[in-house]
């Protein structure tokens, strides 16, 4: 099965600053040059000196990072966290607020206005979505309906970034262009914008043969070698997708709990497969076997129109988040989405490592998302003799590459299939950041990214197709520093022990080689 993204819009546009009102205090005004090749050196903007200094001040502190048990519950530590948040371009993303509209450019990710890009139509027809305060009185609530003519649909409290979205049906001709930028001039809403669409579009799935070819993305991962050491153990992975099939042999005893942000259906083998790509333990294995699985459905319909939303997303992230998942899969690809780059922003700043795949709209494609996002690690597809998959989407936000061509898959059913995309390359990457995890719980997310980045093979000049190179799960577990040490005591020493036919029961698919002898 081939997932396919759909086509971005992409550009280029000065970088924008947002400060928040603080409220209730004086407004002396600073004037601070903007340096940048974009700016001459006696450009000024004036912006409010109390404001100017707490931003700085958020700006300056470092983060901790959060680990996380099986349970899910908080066991790092954060006590420098701030409420910063990093956009999609590496800058901080604006607290949200009154939204001005002075600034437009044609990078979507620099948009100070909900108002979609020119010619972006991913999005649903007749529907907004409006950020408002969480405790926003619900008499309040039927004033602004009254005001702009909407029909209320759903509200949803997102803890993640302290906002309730609420959907509404757009009752008129208006467009959604339109009725946002006259929901952004009243000051009550925080964030308006689209209802965004992410689809999961994909070629019929290819029943796995019984003489297919040996499988190869284990060899090229370098996952034998790596599970030595690590297999991700207790590490909550989160698999936001289409429906999973969790009764299947290989995720049935890797469950630790589901989600479902769309009303529940038959499973679908898009999720039940990149969920199998991380965990599966049976007659095949995961990239990270012993990892603990988050089963998120935020995908609805079948496999030809399965499609999520802006809300759905962020109901998935967010139900993450407070479940401790330490590892977030999003094989998908779709727009640029405000809301969505806030709430991972904030998930990444809770020490969530995000990962992403690349799309498979082609090289002439715009970047996609959440791939195309600066929290995030994005990832594309290499075929057996390590070339790039020919409808995987270019750009210098590629991190790494993994296996993604006629890759076996757990379907729906018992079965297995045969896929290939971007998307199981990321459920690869996201195994692989779990095997990190276990050895060193408090690496941050950017430190993970390092680690995959600092020990892939280099398939070639460093740049928009390959990221850093092929990842190799074996490379960076030995890159720790603490997995021959970990071989040399207790845990290896209890493997060595324990009969092979023990061993072969636990991890099935994973040989007993020799262990490496001390250099």
């Amino acid at each position: 099965m081939t997932d396919l993204g759909g086509s971005g819009v992409d550009g280029s546009g000065g970088l924008g600053l947002g400060v928040t009102n603080l409220g209730g205090m004086p407004a002396p005004t600073l004037s601070i040059p903007l340096p940048g090749p974009a700016v001459s050196s006696e450009a000024t903007r004036t912006v409010k000196g109390a404001q100017a200094t707490a931003s700085s001040a958020v700006r300056s502190t470092p983060v901790n990072s959060v680990t996380n048990s099986l349970a899910g519950s908080v066991t790092g530590t954060a006590a420098r966290t701030t409420n910063t948040l990093l956009g999609p371009t590496g800058n901080p993303i604006p607290q949200l607020g009154a939204v001005p509209r002075q600034v437009q450019n044609t990078d979507p990710r620099n948009r100070t206005s909900g108002v979609p890009p020119p010619g972006e139509r991913r999005y649903l027809a007749r529907e907004v979505v409006v950020g408002l305060a969480s405790d926003f009185p619900a008499s309040a609530l039927d004033d602004l309906a009254r005001r702009h003519s909407l029909t209320h649909l759903e509200a949803q409290p997102i803890g993640l970034v302290g906002t309730t979205y609420h959907r509404w049906r757009i009752g008129d001709g208006r467009s959604v262009s339109d009725v946002i930028r006259a929901l952004e001039a009243d000051g009550v809403v925080r964030t308006a914008q689209p209802n965004y669409r992410y689809r999961l579009a994909q070629s019929p799935p290819t029943v796995a043969r019984s003489d297919a070819a040996v499988p190869y993305a284990s060899e090229k991962l370098h996952l034998v070698e790596a599970h030595r050491f690590a297999t991700g153990e207790k590490v909550l992975v989160a698999v936001i997708d289409s429906g999973i099939d969790t009764s299947h042999p290989e995720i049935a005893n890797a469950l630790a709990d589901r989600y479902d942000a769309v009303p529940a259906g038959a499973p679908h083998i898009h999720g039940t497969g990149m969920a199998g790509a991380i965990v599966a333990r049976s007659r095949m294995t995961g990239s990270a076997p012993g990892a603990r699985l988050l089963a998120i459905r935020a995908f609805s319909g079948n496999e030809e129109t399965s499609e999520a939303t802006t809300v759905n997303i962020l109901k998935s992230i967010d139900w993450a988040i407070s479940r401790g998942a330490r590892v977030i899969n999003m094989s998908f690809a779709g727009p640029y989405d405000p809301d969505i780059a806030r709430g991972l922003a904030a998930a990444r700043q809770k020490g969530a490592v995000l990962v992403a795949a690349a799309g498979n709209a082609g090289p002439k494609s715009p970047p996609l998302y959440p791939a195309a996002d600066k929290n995030v690690i994005a990832v594309t597809a290499t075929n057996a003799e390590n070339q790039l998959l020919p409808q995987a989407n270019r750009g210098r936000h590629i991190a790494v590459a993994a296996p993604g061509v006629d890759i076996l898959v757990p379907s729906p059913g018992r079965g297995y299939a045969m896929s290939t995309g971007t998307s199981v390359a990321a459920a690869e990457v996201s195994g692989i950041a779990a095997l990190l995890i276990q050895l060193q719980p408090g690496l941050t997310p950017d430190e993970i990214r390092k680690t995959l980045q600092s020990t892939a093979l280099d398939l070639g000049p460093k740049g928009i197709d390959f990221g850093a190179g092929l990842a190799d799960a074996g490379r960076a577990v030995l890159s720790l520093g603490v997995a021959q040490a970990r071989a040399e005591t207790r845990e290896v020493a209890e493997v060595r022990a324990a009969p092979a036919s023990l061993f072969a029961e636990r991890w099935p698919q994973i040989p007993l080689l020799p262990f490496p002898s001390r250099p």
